[in-house]
């Protein structure tokens, strides 16, 4: 039997999106084209596929069969095409879309376009938001090229890469009245700290961490990013808890000054994550790799 490969893309838009509006805009697709390619679909695998529903479609049973394989075999196509492409990185012209979190965006994303400037200017990125339901970010479809983040659970069409264990350190005023080169626990509880919470899991562990020792924190006002903290703090006598790569940054800045925290709050891992199809993408990879030595990099010099 001949198959129509063109229409087995679409096949996995519409079983991610689970709606024909939003495969169709993620395929730049209108939805009579689209509704045309899933007649042709039905006609080919020979059953309905998709039953549409008040809140989008739901796959068949034999949909549900069908998609591993598909997916598993458009991967392997992507790999034997890619893999005959030789890749020069100051050559290369390309736009890769990125989901960086808060964390990542303000530490390590000004570092890898810095190293892209040296070594491949023709490489652009598009940064789309960081969203604990990676659905949201685009890399479970595989139209974001990577996320950077905190990744729990992840389904099983993501390759998931760590990059870093990061800790965490206290930022108050350079000048405050009360806290001198150190602080105290009884000091920390007492004091009033501006909370950081950006979409992501980072701040349930920060939150977990506390709880773990016992530790209580008195949030006098909660901001949407790191960007926010140091005017936040500069000018009041709050304390902020941020992670160690943040407070470098914040180093300096005459107004403030970074201490340990009054107790061990352990580490937080930072991952990368990206879909299959781009695994033996020879772009991908060299810019997966660039990412891991920017990461090493940083944390490797001295806080």
């Amino acid at each position: 039997m001949r198959y129509d490969l063109n229409l087995l893309p679409i096949f996995v838009a519409l079983m991610e999106e689970r709606s024909v509006t939003r495969a169709a805009e993620r395929l730049g697709m209108t939805q009579p084209a689209l509704s045309n390619a899933l007649a042709r679909l039905r006609t080919m695998l020979q059953d309905q596929l998709f039953i549409r529903e008040r809140y989008g479609i739901q796959p068949t049973p034999v949909a549900l069969e069908l998609v591993p394989v598909i997916a598993r075999a458009l991967a392997k196509l992507d790999d034997a095409v890619l893999g005959q492409q030789g890749f020069d990185p100051a050559k290369a012209e390309r736009l890769l879309t990125i989901a960086p979190n808060g964390y990542v965006e303000f530490v390590l994303v000004p570092a890898i376009v810095a190293r892209l400037q040296q070594v491949a200017p023709g490489i652009r990125l598009s940064l789309t938001p960081y969203s604990n339901d990676l659905v949201e970010t685009g890399v479970i479809s595989g139209t974001t090229a990577l996320v950077l983040g905190r990744i729990v659970d992840p389904p099983d069409n993501l390759v998931v890469q760590h990059l870093l264990d990061e800790g965490l350190a206290c930022v108050v005023r350079a000048d405050h009245l009360e806290i001198g080169d150190s602080m105290t626990r009884e000091q920390f509880e007492r004091l009033k700290h501006v909370n950081v919470v950006p979409p992501g899991r980072m701040r349930a562990g920060l939150f977990q961490a506390l709880a773990r020792q016992q530790l209580k924190r008195d949030v006098a006002i909660s901001v949407t990013n790191f960007f926010a903290v140091a005017e936040m703090v500069a000018v009041t006598d709050y304390c902020a808890t941020l992670p160690n790569l943040i407070c470098r940054r914040l180093a300096h800045d005459p107004r403030l000054k970074i201490l340990p925290p009054p107790v061990d709050l352990g580490t937080f891992p930072v991952d990368m994550a990206w879909h299959v199809r781009y695994r033996h993408d020879p772009a991908h990879r060299w810019l997966r790799s660039l990412i891991s030595e920017v990461a090493t990099g940083l944390m490797s010099q001295p806080l």
